[in-house]
Formats: C-alpha cells, structure tokens, sequence
C-alpha cells in the first residue's frame, strides 16, 4: 500500500494496516485517519523539506518515524546534482532545491537502526520517459509519489506483489507534473499494474509527495 497524504475514504485505516507493506511520504501527514502500520518512509531528501525534517526533532521521534524499519531517498544525489544548473536557469528562486542532505538520513537511520535506501536515478530517468508520453513539459521533477511507484514497478523484488494506492489527489506543487502523472497511473491501473484504494481524487493536496 503506498499511501500519499491526501484524503483517504473513511474506512480505508484498517484496510492499510492489514497489508503486508505500508509505504508513507514525508511527514505522514494523514497518519492515524489512513492508518498507522508505517514501513517504509519515502523522503525528498534535497532542499527545504529535507532541512526541515532532519532539524525537527517531533518529525523524528513521530510514531510514523519511529514505526518505520527503511527510510527512502527518492532523490538521488548525483541525479539532482546534474539537473542544478538546468534548475538554476530556469527557476532561480529553488537556489537550494538541490541541496543534497542524504548523509544527514543515513547517519540518523544508522542511530535508529533503520535501513537507508537511496533509489537509483535510473528510476527518476525511466519516471521522466513515461511521463513524456502524456505530457512533453514535465515541469521541474516528478513526484516523490511517482518515483516510488516507478521503483515499486521496475524492481524484480515487488514484481509479484499487488500494489496498491491511497491518498493520492495529484494536486499540489506546480514543480511536478501532476496532471501527467494521473494519467499515466491511470495507464498503469487500465494494465492491471496497480489498483487505487478508495476514491481515485480529494480536495486536500498531497502538497511536497
């Protein structure tokens, strides 16, 4: 179950903690409405979300955090190095969007006794392949969201696992291409590679996923 922070339905709590691996963003900010289970916490971990959930001590002692056996960077370091200057050039004002605090988390998952994953930029490469075919302007990145689902499809581990999500809106950050990434989920769901959990839009933002 990956589980995005927008609205989730009423009853859709102990369906999530009943599945075998539950996958939340940042910080989990619908925990407790969209259940509790917490395995692995994907992170932006560039920028100012980064910054702030590393020096926010309720962040990492949360019970979503502590839950949690594997944190994930969505951002890989050397991927994000490479697209600053092209950041740079075209929105000056993300002049820290690429700063890198990965080893911040390792050091803290290795305190907490927590994997530390870092997926590949090959993943964001094939996330920004797909996404052309719906929308040639893929803004600034994709969705932390987006990344995990393209690592949850293209790793052989989660080959044989039912996927499914909750608490997505696509709604959010102008910087992702939230309008091509509907439609390719939606693509991915008419293929029978994923199913949504409730209903597929809300009127709450999963903002920074």
């Amino acid at each position: 179950m990956i589980v995005g922070n927008g609205d989730v339905a009423a009853d859709a709590a102990p369906v999530i903690d009943a599945c075998d691996m539950v996958i939340r963003f940042n910080g989990c900010r619908n925990f407790g409405p969209a259940g509790r289970r917490t395995d692995v916490i994907a992170l932006c971990n560039t920028g100012r979300p980064a910054k702030a959930m590393l020096g926010d001590a309720e962040w990492r002692e949360s019970e979503a955090v502590k839950a949690a056996h594997a944190l994930w960077m969505v951002r890989d370091p050397a991927k994000f190095e490479s697209l600053r200057e092209g950041i740079l050039a075209n929105h000056p004002e993300l002049d820290d969007f690429c700063d890198d605090y990965t080893d911040g988390f390792a050091a803290f998952c290795a305190a907490e006794g927590k994997q530390h994953v870092v997926i590949d930029g090959g993943v964001h490469e094939k996330a920004d392949a797909d996404l052309r075919a719906h929308d040639p302007d893929l803004r600034v990145v994709p969705s932390s969201g987006m990344i995990v689902i393209t690592h949850l499809l293209t790793e052989p581990a989660y080959r044989q696992d039912d996927i499914v999500l909750t608490g997505f809106s696509h709604e959010g950050w102008d910087g992702h291409p939230f309008a091509a990434e509907k439609r390719l989920i939606d693509a991915y769901i008419a293929e029978g590679r994923l199913s949504r959990l409730g209903p597929p839009h809300s009127s709450t933002s999963h903002g920074d996923i």
